[in-house]
């Protein structure tokens, strides 16, 4: 397991999502039209808020303030709070609240697929950047078959590292957006 993940700023917030499941969960479910510096330290200004990460506490909890307390945690609090509280729930009902189950009992990569598909606001993108960080960064074997050719969050080794990733994701983006506009 790594001291920490390169994914924000705050050495931190890096840590926290590096030693704690939930937290590396919730960054991904929050790592959607924010930066991935914002999505990631999301888990460390929700813990600050709540005390907690439990996944039994926060699926028990009013998230909304939480995350609308300023500065709001996610660009759409409202939403987030409800993916996040789904999220909990999910992993309290299906694997009595022990995130790093989702992964460590997938007894394949297909396993392991569906385990992580079924994870709310987990579509395609997701369980491919995340099994990529499962394998690359956590050397779970099972994650390997999900890693995808083209550069993920399991690449990011560094600041630098997260510098060039975003930097060829923008890029990636503007060309699909030249192809999407027919030029």
């Amino acid at each position: 397991m790594p001291e920490r993940l390169f994914f924000t700023d705050s050495d931190e917030a890096n840590e926290l999502i590096a030693s704690d499941p939930m937290a590396l969960l919730i960054g991904f479910a929050l790592d959607q039209q924010v930066t991935v510096q914002k999505a990631f330290s999301g888990p460390l200004v929700l813990r600050e808020r709540l005390g907690t990460l439990d996944a039994g506490d926060l699926a028990a909890a009013d998230l909304e303030p939480a995350f609308r307390a300023k500065p709001a945690l996610h660009r759409y609090p409202g939403s987030m709070a409800r993916r996040v509280h789904e999220l909990a729930v999910h992993l309290r009902d299906r694997y009595d609240g022990d995130a790093a189950r989702v992964w460590n009992g997938a007894r394949d990569a297909d396993s392991l697929r569906a385990n992580l598909a079924a994870l709310p606001g987990f579509g395609e993108m997701k369980v491919k950047s995340l099994g990529a960080v499962l394998a690359k960064r956590f050397d779970v074997e099972a994650a390997r078959e999900l890693v995808p050719p083209h550069p993920t969050l399991g690449d990011v080794d560094s600041p630098q590292a997260l510098a060039d990733y975003q930097a060829a994701k923008r890029a990636h983006k503007a060309e699909w957006s030249k192809v999407a506009a027919g030029q």
